[in-house]
């Protein structure tokens, strides 16, 4: 059921133009289900045409069997070094702990992850913020550590980021009717597109998730739909 989780708001505005947005409410997801099926489940009653389907990019990562148990994950040397230059922030633990950088390095390579510290020190420097992840990429950008307020069994994983985005929101628009699809990476600093079904114009989403309607702790909401008035 369409819902709007607390402290978001329900009606949006960008330029000239009114929105309604929508979170929607799922069980937990695990790898043993097919994503089409839970959108097919519990977005696909509620959707119309011209509608857009935005879907939790963490949501995706966990139906693609990328949740691996932080007790699984042996960090190195490099990973343990790096991590105490990385500042935690209110959107959660990022690459801050050794486990994370660790994923970082394993899904970007070492030679990869040691340029964006550099330069991201470098950007420190100047004052200037998100330019470790600029040279990283948005595999590690996106990767989420465990957190208190997570839902179990996510609680005790790290969560990388989902694989061929594009693709997948196109698999899963072809199940739908004329509903643009998108796979997000919303939280409470900013919002960013992963992935789409079709051109998009991403500084009008950008503008309208910026309040992070999905919510940042035990909502249960992963989809979420914008539909113009």
């Amino acid at each position: 059921m369409p819902c709007v989780n607390p402290g978001k708001k329900g009606l949006l505005r960008y330029q000239n133009e009114d929105y309604y947005c929508y979170a929607l409410k799922t069980r937990v997801v695990t790898a043993m289900d097919s994503l089409s099926d839970i959108v097919g489940k519990y977005a696909s009653p509620y959707l119309k045409e011209g509608d857009v389907l935005f879907i939790s990019e963490k949501m995706v990562a966990c139906t693609q069997g990328r949740a691996i148990p932080i007790a699984s994950i042996e960090p190195g040397f490099a990973a343990a070094a790096l991590s105490r230059f990385v500042t935690r922030s209110k959107a959660g633990i990022g690459l801050s702990m050794p486990e994370t950088m660790q994923c970082a390095v394993d899904e970007c390579g070492l030679h990869r992850i040691l340029i964006a510290a550099a330069v991201g020190a470098l950007g420190k420097l100047l004052r200037r913020k998100g330019w470790f992840y600029r040279v990283a990429g948005y595999r590690a950008a996106g990767i989420d550590g465990p957190c208190a307020c997570t839902i179990p069994p996510y609680n005790r994983c790290v969560v990388l980021s989902p694989l061929y985005p594009d693709e997948t929101a196109g698999d899963v628009a072809k199940t739908l009717k004329g509903v643009l699809v998108l796979i997000v990476d919303v939280n409470d600093l900013g919002a960013n597109i992963l992935g789409s079904s079709a051109p998009v114009d991403r500084e009008r989403i950008v503008s309208l998730l910026r309040q992070n309607p999905l919510g940042q702790s035990r909502e249960s909401t992963p989809m979420g739909i914008l539909r113009l008035c």
